[in-house]
């Protein structure tokens, strides 16, 4: 039997598999930045040119048959920074909300504002009676109730089906 020189071979220490959320973080890190690539980011969208936010509250129209009422929540809103007006059957409501807090401590100074306009408009419909528009602002709730003309409210008949 003929001697063979076995040499050993440097060793390795095995080497550590990657950090897959680590792994997948970079993936979605250059997915969102092929995305962004020459678009403006989603919040500057909504900014208007004179730097401030704009707010969409919702609002809630309801219609009893006899009136119709719209609904909006503004928190934070005072009533002298909503205007509602009513141009060619578009009743449109405006404001702005502003809000200023500060509070001084000894190892501390916190300030903070913020303001964002906000607009909604509604076309009415055309058996509104434009002339009884009335708005009321309580607590942070807009309300504009809007009376239809009598001859719009007709009385509900009920229509027999027939079998065929």
């Amino acid at each position: 039997m003929a001697n063979t020189d076995i040499t050993k071979t440097k060793t390795t220490a095995p080497q550590r598999a990657p950090d897959i959320f680590g792994v997948m973080r970079g993936e979605m890190d250059r997915l969102f930045e092929r995305f962004e690539h020459g678009l403006p980011r989603w919040p500057a969208l909504l900014a208007r040119p004179n730097g401030h936010d704009w707010m969409v509250p919702e609002l809630d129209v309801r219609d009893n048959g006899k009136q119709l009422m719209v609904e909006m929540d503004l928190p934070g809103v005072e009533e002298k920074d909503v205007t509602v007006t009513l141009t060619s059957g578009v009743m449109t409501i405006k404001g702005d909300k502003k809000s200023e807090s500060e509070e001084k401590q000894d190892s501390y100074y916190l300030a903070e504002r913020s303001y964002g306009a906000f607009e909604r408009s509604v076309r009415l419909l055309d058996s509104i009676d434009e002339a009884t528009l009335e708005a009321h602002f309580d607590k942070g709730v807009l309300k504009v109730i809007a009376q239809k003309r009598p001859e719009s409210v007709k009385a509900e008949r009920k229509i027999e089906i027939k079998k065929s």
